[in-house]
């Protein structure tokens, strides 16, 4: 016997904020629905013979036109032809904005209805739970055992990057995606970057700035709670590994705040949140050393769906004529990390985008203070190199040197092609700008006093220019940013 919530019948909508309302409707009868019945089963109630399930609401768009009304100004919100188009969703009271704002796009381009209604996929009992309850720590190992016959569990198989990938081809009489993510998708990643960095996806800001030294942290710490202590900074929040949250001065505690703790050990790959009521604010996130981590945090922040992501962090610099504490500002990108090579082939280029060039540039021009026309004196735009081998020095017959050379690299990394080629393939825009730390080629490695010398030189300055950089992002507004460059000829409408 199947325990669901009460059927509801599929409604078309003409009004993007009704249905809108529909869809957290739907999804908070089930989530209340698999919830209670958690409980009951944390209780010890019997479910002998039962099996509780609630079901994602969907929504869904049919046109007949191979035309649409946009302006043509954004590269989304618009379905690539004619068809039924639908996603399954979660989580509509974090995603609010997002989808009030597809919705209105999609009735706007194509006008008709949207229909929302209840899906046939499942919601898996860990994905139901509400943000600080663990009744599940509660259950013995064999009542925990018994909970695969009674609630669905998470499946793989409904989480795959297919679409993204643009490898998804839907089944006969299927319906054509509207959303690179499905709804357990969206869910997985969720639950993992609470895991990854410590903070809860509602605090996640829609600028990303990743590093990969715990220099730039101690930094943004400091701006942090600067921020925090005067009245007329634009930043409200300040949210630090254990959802600590500091208000600006003015502000009073929110329901919720009290909740958070510092964490006795620092998670994996530690998130710090300086927030704006408007979401536009600034997430930074030390992914640690590696391409692994990298690809792992960028598959995960992608289902938030921000407006860019950039890589700020240290590089050795392959060219004589650099210095350490020079820029590199990347313009293309070596894949040598091999972590995406199965999901985005090595022959797919990874462009630079002209938007975040710009701002990059222009933002080392603002806080150094070197005028524009003398920005080569300090910053050099070229290809970087990024290496899955820290020591790839140590190899035989200076093959990866050769290949550096001919490639043209003027830095080396292990992180920024990694963040760049994911940006690609989730759409999201990206850039780097890269530190020198050291010279390997020309005899000039880290040693302690140098590396210290040079920390405390270029951290904060390096810091300000991307912090820069997003206030020039900003300021230009997030639908310049959305680069036709990034979409294909047969993409899904949501941005």
């Amino acid at each position: 016997m199947h325990k669901t919530p009460d059927f509801t019948a599929p409604v078309l909508y003409r009004d993007p904020a009704a249905a809108l309302a529909q869809v957290q409707a739907i999804y908070q009868r089930a989530v209340d629905h698999l919830r209670a019945a958690m409980r009951g089963f944390v209780a010890g109630e019997d479910f002998q013979g039962s099996r509780v399930r609630a079901c994602y609401p969907f929504v869904r768009l049919h046109t007949q036109s191979t035309s649409h009304q946009g302006s043509g100004r954004l590269s989304y919100g618009f379905v690539a032809g004619p068809g039924r188009f639908e996603t399954t969703i979660t989580r509509p009271d974090l995603y609010g904005g997002y989808l009030l704002e597809q919705f209105s796009l999609l009735l706007a381009n194509h006008g008709g209805e949207l229909e929302v209604g209840i899906s046939a996929q499942p919601i898996p009992i860990h994905f139901s739970f509400a943000d600080h309850e663990h009744v599940e720590g509660q259950l013995s190992a064999e009542r925990r055992a018994l909970m695969r016959d009674v609630f669905d569990l998470p499946d793989l198989t409904a989480m795959d990057d297919g679409i993204a990938n643009g490898t998804h081809e839907p089944r006969s009489g299927e319906a054509q995606p509207l959303a690179l993510f499905t709804a357990p998708r969206v869910d997985y990643s969720l639950q993992r970057l609470r895991h990854y960095t410590g903070t809860a996806p509602e605090w996640f800001q829609n600028f990303v700035l990743f590093t990969n030294y715990q220099f730039y942290i101690d930094e943004f710490i400091k701006l942090g709670h600067a921020e925090m202590a005067s009245p007329h900074s634009e930043y409200t929040a300040f949210i630090e590994p254990g959802n600590v949250v500091t208000r600006r001065v003015d502000r009073p505690s929110e329901a919720g705040d009290e909740l958070g703790a510092a964490p006795p050990r620092l998670p994996q790959m530690p998130a710090y949140h300086l927030m704006r009521a408007d979401r536009s604010g600034i997430t930074l996130v030390n992914i640690g050393v590696g391409p692994s981590n990298a690809k792992t945090i960028t598959d995960h922040i992608a289902v938030l769906r921000p407006h860019a992501w950039l890589m700020i962090g240290h590089c050795a610099g392959l060219r004589s004529t650099q210095q350490l504490g020079d820029y590199v500002l990347a313009h293309a990108y070596v894949r040598e990390d091999h972590v995406l090579d199965e999901e985005l082939p090595l022959w797919v280029p990874i462009p630079a985008l002209a938007e975040i060039q710009l701002a990059l540039e222009a933002a080392v021009a603002d806080v150094t203070g070197v005028p524009p026309q003398e920005l080569k004196r300090i910053m050099r735009t070229g290809t970087v190199a990024s290496t899955d081998n820290r020591n790839w020095e140590l190899l035989p017959d200076n093959t990866p040197q050769r290949r550096f050379s001919q490639s043209r690299a003027v830095a080396l990394d292990m992180e920024s092609a990694t963040i760049a080629a994911n940006g690609f393939r989730f759409r999201v825009p990206y850039g780097t700008l890269l530190c020198v730390s050291d010279k390997p080629l020309h005899g000039e490695i880290k040693l302690p006093g140098m590396a210290n010398h040079f920390y405390r030189e270029r951290v904060d300055q390096h810091l300000r220019i991307g912090i820069r950089a997003v206030e020039r992002l900003r300021q230009g507004g997030a639908g310049q940013l959305h680069s036709r460059k990034l979409r294909s000829f047969a993409e899904v409408a949501f941005q």
